[in-house]
């Protein structure tokens, strides 16, 4: 066959399977769009608009920091009952070993008016304790790192599923349209020595099924904080102008033809990245900060890439209304030498949390703003890696750690569920990651159950198939 003539028949065999699979693509977004249509309407009165989730990766100890447990020391150097432990699942780091009882070396004391107990590692976080709500009951599925994130992230231990923060783009749009929707920032290290730290994929952050412009937008650490921002050597703004309208328009030409609604995903992300160009620089620019309120952060706000510095930008998304800021702090894997590492890694987050909630709080924008504070699971109450109480470690603990949530309509002050004597168990409500998630959904005005996208052959949704609820218990 002559080279050209088959050249055109393959062309004619690719535009056919392109133009067939679109048509039922085109069906697959009209779907998609209904679902969607009934979503951008909020279900009921918000009492949130926005959500700063602060995610602890690694797994904080509960045991050290929130849940005080006065009467285990005399369990010290003890085995934990084998009615406590009760045959549960355990990781292959201390499975077989002995299970000896190693009890928190650090103080806890009451504070502010709710009188709560925090841990001395806390001291600043604690003068903030009268807004913190803490959930001491939470508990999840997975027991190793990456699926127990991917889980509390997305709702799912399965790779591919949306994010939080994008299902809350995609069912309540935008805020701003200067900036993402959803921002993602991963601290730097600075005062804890660094073992066990695990990678964060960015599926974390991902669209999943949903279109790809709900994605978390990642800002880097150094450099510009979203790559590719400044303009190349020759380029000016006018130039790049012109040169995305022509890329806009031959995109509009293609969608017209194929119908792929990733078209206009790829021109509403090329739009958003040109305007970004002039609000990220400004977002970012601390010159006109406040000295005093830059300097409540701590010193670490300084350095580029901080979680302290982080805390600062994000209060400044949520002033710009940014709707889910998402900052993550990794290097909580504490299985072993504790008693040194934990008290360095709390260092990192204590004072510029503290200061995040006072600021929110001056501004007027606790109200409305959700602060969570999470990790992936909790830590054992008995010892890992130990020879003695100096150098002791715990392991991963999924059956109850403590999270906890401040503003947004949350009461303030409190406590909510219960764990065991031996902080092993959950004994009193008992809030699960989906509940967690189902109550967030809730503080911004959605019905979990009916905010869904349909996905092979499901009514996809961030709480998945399993019973979830909205923990009524700890709201105003």
């Amino acid at each position: 066959m002559d080279p050209f003539q088959r050249f055109c028949d393959l062309q004619n065999r690719r535009q056919f399977l392109t133009r067939s699979g679109m048509g039922l693509g085109t069906a697959a977004l009209a779907n998609a769009v209904t679902a969607l249509a009934g979503n951008t309407t909020q279900h009921h009165t918000a009492k949130a608009k926005r959500v700063i989730f602060l995610f602890m990766a690694g797994g904080p100890s509960q045991l050290d920091l929130f849940d005080y447990k006065p009467d285990l020391h005399r369990q010290q150097g003890k085995p934990l009952p084998k009615s406590v432990s009760n045959g549960q699942r355990v990781t292959v780091m201390t499975k077989g070993q002995p299970q000896i009882i190693y009890s928190s070396p650090y103080k806890f004391s009451k504070h502010g008016k709710s009188g709560l107990y925090l841990s001395e590692l806390l001291p600043e976080m604690s003068s903030m304790v009268d807004d913190l709500c803490l959930i001491k009951s939470t508990h999840t599925n997975a027991i190793n790192h990456d699926p127990a994130q991917t889980f509390f992230c997305t709702g799912s231990e399965i790779a591919g599923k949306a994010s939080m923060g994008s299902w809350l783009s995609y069912g309540l749009g935008s805020m701003n349209k200067e900036l993402p929707d959803y921002v993602v920032m991963q601290s730097a290290f600075w005062s804890a020595p660094k073992a066990n730290i695990q990678a964060l994929y960015s599926r974390l952050w991902g669209s999943g099924y949903l279109p790809s412009r709900h994605q978390g937008v990642a800002f880097q650490s150094a450099g510009d904080p979203v790559l590719f921002l400044s303009n190349p050597p020759g380029v000016d703004r006018g130039a790049r102008r012109k040169a995305l309208d022509l890329v806009t328009q031959l995109n509009r030409n293609e969608q017209a033809q194929a119908g792929d609604p990733e078209i206009e995903t790829s021109i509403t992300q090329q739009e958003m990245a040109f305007r970004m160009q002039t609000s990220v620089p400004e977002l970012t620019d601390l010159s006109k900060e406040n000295k005093r309120v830059m300097e409540s952060y701590g010193p670490d706000v300084h350095k580029s890439g901080s979680f302290a510095r982080n805390c600062l930008l994000a209060r400044r998304m949520a002033e710009r209304d940014v709707r889910y800021i998402q900052l993550f702090h990794r290097g909580w894997d504490h299985h072993s030498n504790l008693p040194v590492n934990l008290p360095a890694q709390v260092r990192d987050v204590d004072q510029p949390i503290a200061a995040l909630l006072r600021d929110l709080k001056q501004r007027g924008l606790l109200e409305d703003t959700l602060v969570v504070f999470a990790g992936e699971f909790g830590r054992t109450t008995y010892g890992q890696a130990a020879s003695s109480p100096k150098n002791f470690g715990r392991d991963h603990h999924p059956r109850c750690f403590t999270t906890w949530m401040a503003g947004g309509g949350v009461k303030g002050g409190i406590s909510h569920g219960e764990t065991d004597d031996f902080c092993y168990n959950v004994s009193k409500d008992p809030v699960h990651v989906h509940d967690f998630h189902a109550t967030i959904l809730h503080q911004l005005g959605i019905d979990h159950e009916r905010l869904i996208f349909p996905h092979q052959g499901l009514d996809q949704k961030l709480t998945g198939v399993e019973p979830a609820r909205v923990v009524s218990e700890i709201l105003v």
